[in-house]
């Protein structure tokens, strides 16, 4: 071996502290910073530099969170149009069956009556069968009292039911039939009222629930009135009661169910 080569062989190699600058430099000019599915390039290691990663990386989020948290918000009577939160606040949380009863206004005499079912309590509100109705003449009333023409507006339990013929095929309700089902003399506008009552309803207004919808008691005072029914449309308005085709109450007869909780909401659009 020349001398040149043994000099050259002893050069003192540069150490490790050395080279310690220039690395630092490399990381910090090419620094790699994971986030979301890949990767992001930044120019320094500052703090900066970190906190826009950090943002990208919340952007890059999978939706399905707020997607969740919205769901946890959900409007447990979704599927129920045409009803105010004072009155959907009345509403049972067990009952699992509803007529929906909306007047065109506050002082018509026409509405319309659609059933809601739901699984479950607390479940959505499913739309069913829906039917033209009639209400009591000069609409309706949140006071009503005796003679005014009106039918109450609020929820209330349907318990009851009666009439002059027999019940349809699997009525669950209690039944009364009885020839008393006999409507006399002639509606608001002349009408006559033959069959009003060969199916009927009681609507918990001002009666004592679990008796026959011809039960005359009125607790909270006959200056309220009472014995307001769903019963079988006779044409025309009624004096208190709510009327349905006479299909409209055979059907509801067929699907009220005592288990269910059963109420009717009645009222003005949007009461």
């Amino acid at each position: 071996m020349s001398k040149h080569a043994r000099a050259r062989s002893r050069r003192p190699r540069t150490s490790p502290a050395g080279r310690a600058p220039r690395r630092v430099a490399l990381v910090a000019a090419f620094g790699l910073v994971a986030f979301g599915a890949g990767w992001a390039y930044v120019t320094d290691g500052s703090e900066q530099g970190s906190e826009a990663a950090a943002r990208a990386a919340t952007d890059a989020r999978p939706r399905a969170v707020d997607r969740a948290a919205r769901d946890t918000r959900r409007d447990p009577m979704q599927g129920l149009t045409g009803v105010g939160e004072a009155t959907r606040a009345r509403i049972p949380a067990d009952s699992r069956q509803l007529l929906l009863v909306t007047g065109e206004s506050r002082g018509s005499s026409r509405s319309t009556a659609t059933l809601y079912t739901r699984p479950a309590a607390g479940a959505d509100w499913v739309r069913g069968a829906s039917w033209p109705a009639r209400n009591g003449a000069k609409g309706w009333s949140a006071e009503r009292t005796y003679g005014d023409l009106t039918s109450p507006e609020g929820v209330f339990e349907l318990t009851d039911a009666g009439g002059l013929l027999s019940p349809p095929p699997g009525t669950r309700l209690p039944y009364d039939r009885d020839p008393a089902f006999v409507a006399s003399g002639r509606g608001v506008n002349g009408e006559s009222l033959e069959g009003a009552f060969d199916y009927v309803v009681a609507i918990d207004f001002n009666r004592r629930a679990g008796r026959s919808p011809l039960d005359p008691v009125k607790p909270e005072g006959e200056e309220k009135g009472g014995n307001i029914w769903l019963h079988v449309d006779h044409d025309g308005p009624s004096q208190g009661c709510v009327g349905l085709p006479k299909e409209a109450m055979v059907t509801v007869l067929e699907t009220l169910d005592p288990a269910a909780r059963p109420v009717i909401v009645m009222g003005p659009e949007g009461f």
